[in-house]
């Protein structure tokens, strides 16, 4: 066991929301404990920005004609992350080595090799006064990835950590429900000759993302609470099959995801019921089809998933997904003492560690990469 890490993580996921801050303890390999949890919620108006700004951005082109407001948001985002780190340093006394800084998302384009996250590491580490680890995902684009999914070196991690205690036994596979769903079939480290070999991981489609977009955009709620609003509605088959049609054409589990690889437009001149049940259905669908990829893929089992996201909580589009399969067990990742709100936070916290100790974060078989790749970039600027 080398020398163990306190490290603090911060993520603002694309459900706009607000920004998950955690303190793990780590040696950025298989020892790691979770110490602390906070959430801080946006505020309307910078919520909107946000919103504002990602609609804005369709391509990368984009970047430059918005530069101005877009390094006039990232200064606000930054200064909300500091308030968040600050007061959670002050209310819980700890003191960390690093900070892991993912940043708020507005572009991901691993075929153009870019990617956008709001979020100016220099200045919140000089205003926190700590090491920030931040910009995680060029360096594996860079290196012939894809820039995502970034968590499967610690989602196994948090497998290994609940057959620990609860023997659940291998394989273990991890449904991460986010704005983008994405899986990790995880290995047993007693017969993990090598971290590149043999854990496989991919983004399979939307998660929260259609639903979240079609809630805001016909109603006043934020997000479909539970999936009761799609429940209420009726799944419009032709539309849904369309959709479907349309979107196998193009489908590749080798590439990364954006959320503007997605629209809501399918559902157009459909009731909020009706829309929210059809695309739900179209996302849990998306996501089976992408768990079934992994069988394919020559795991061993695909039985035993664990769902961790926001997306884990909309009851509706987790039986959905089991709709699409004769026997599978998904249960929700804290249902083994894993807060599956945390789990991204927990995971940049980790992913700090392992950077700052020039460990690799990403491998060819979780981005695609050429070659097991180190993370992000570390300042100190104080």
């Amino acid at each position: 066991m080398g020398k163990i890490y306190k490290a603090m993580g911060l993520m603002s996921g694309t459900s706009l929301d607000g920004v998950d801050v955690s303190i793990i303890e780590s040696d950025g390999n298989r020892e790691f404990s979770s110490i602390l949890d906070r959430y801080f919620e946006y505020d309307k108006e910078l919520i909107q920005k946000i919103l504002d700004i990602r609609e804005k951005i369709t391509n990368t082109d984009k970047l430059d004609k918005y530069s101005k407001e877009i390094k006039d948001l990232e200064r606000k985002i930054t200064l909300f992350h500091v308030e968040a780190v600050n007061e959670t340093l002050k209310l819980s006394k700890f003191s960390v080595d690093l900070i892991g800084f993912h940043g708020q998302t507005i572009l991901h384009d691993s075929e153009k090799k870019i990617t956008k996250q709001l979020g100016d590491g220099n200045l919140l580490s000089q205003l926190t006064k700590k090491k920030v680890v931040y910009d995680f995902r060029q360096n594996d684009l860079s290196n012939g990835g894809q820039g995502a999914p970034l968590t499967p070196i610690f989602h196994n991690v948090l497998a290994n950590k609940i057959n620990k205690k609860f023997n659940l036994g291998f394989p273990l596979n991890i449904l991460n429900i986010g704005g983008i769903s994405n899986i990790t079939s995880t290995v047993d480290w007693k017969n993990l000759r090598s971290e590149i070999s043999t854990i496989n991981a991919y983004d399979i489609g939307p998660g929260n993302c259609l639903i979240d977009e079609w809630i805001r955009k016909n109603s006043k709620k934020k997000y479909d609470k539970s999936g009761s609003i799609a429940r209420s509605g009726i799944v419009d088959k032709l539309v849904l099959n369309k959709a479907l049609e349309n979107f196998s054409e193009n489908s590749n589990y080798e590439k990364s995801l954006d959320i503007k690889d997605f629209d809501i437009f399918f559902a157009k001149g459909l009731s909020l019921e009706n829309g929210a049940a059809t695309i739900t259905n179209f996302t849990s669908t998306l996501i089976a089809n992408g768990m079934r990829y992994t069988y394919g893929m020559g795991q061993p089992s695909m039985y035993k998933w664990l769902v961790c996201g926001g997306g884990r909580k909309n009851k509706y589009l987790l039986e959905s997904i089991k709709d699409n399969f004769d026997e599978i067990s998904i249960e929700p990742i804290d249902q083994y003492e894993i807060n599956g709100d945390f789990v991204e936070s927990q995971a940049f916290a980790y992913l700090a560690i392992r950077s700052f100790l020039k460990l690799p974060i990403s491998f060819p078989t979780t981005t695609r990469c050429k070659k097991p790749t180190t993370g992000g970039t570390i300042v100190k600027n104080f």
